[in-house]
């Protein structure tokens, strides 16, 4: 029997820097994230913080919420995930307690940081590590294009990091 079609990862971190982009032409801070069960794209979403007021609309805390309203189920078993930086400890503890399968991930928690974000310095690994999960993680996919939204942000109108 063969396993069902995926799509590819570079595919779907080019569809998470697409609503990356969109998010920061809406005024909103430079994160955005992709999620697929298969060959089928269950949602993309960017970071919404600013608009909705709401310090944990992340794109991955978003795209989880879409996923799981289009499939009608809490849990994303065998999902792949790629978000445009590396999840920080909030969205990678919901990406595990959804049962996501493999998360991408383009930018770090330093370039995050570096872009003046308050973040806490716990790599996404460390966390996995510690609480013994077993989603994959595989940092570093489209590093460049992923760090390149923050640089695009920051030279924007709204470029103000919480």
């Amino acid at each position: 029997m063969c396993a069902p079609p995926t799509i590819d990862p570079e595919q779907l971190m080019q569809l998470a820097i697409e609503a990356c982009n969109q998010g920061i032409s809406q005024g909103q801070s430079p994160f955005g994230c992709a999620i697929a069960l298969g060959d089928r794209v269950v949602a993309k979403s960017h970071n919404t913080v600013v608009q909705s007021t709401d310090i944990t609309a992340h794109a991955e805390v978003n795209a989880i919420r879409e996923s799981c309203q289009t499939i009608g189920d809490i849990f994303l078993t065998g999902a792949i995930v790629a978000t445009t930086c590396e999840p920080c400890p909030m969205c990678m503890a919901a990406l595990h307690w959804a049962r996501v399968e493999t998360v991408y991930y383009g930018a770090t928690i330093a370039d995050a940081e570096d872009a003046g974000f308050n973040e806490l310095q716990l790599p996404a690994a460390e966390l996995l590590r510690l609480g013994g999960s077993s989603v994959n993680l595989v940092g570093g996919l489209l590093a460049d294009p992923c760090q390149e939204l923050f640089r695009q942000w920051k030279e924007g109108p709204d470029g103000k990091p919480y």
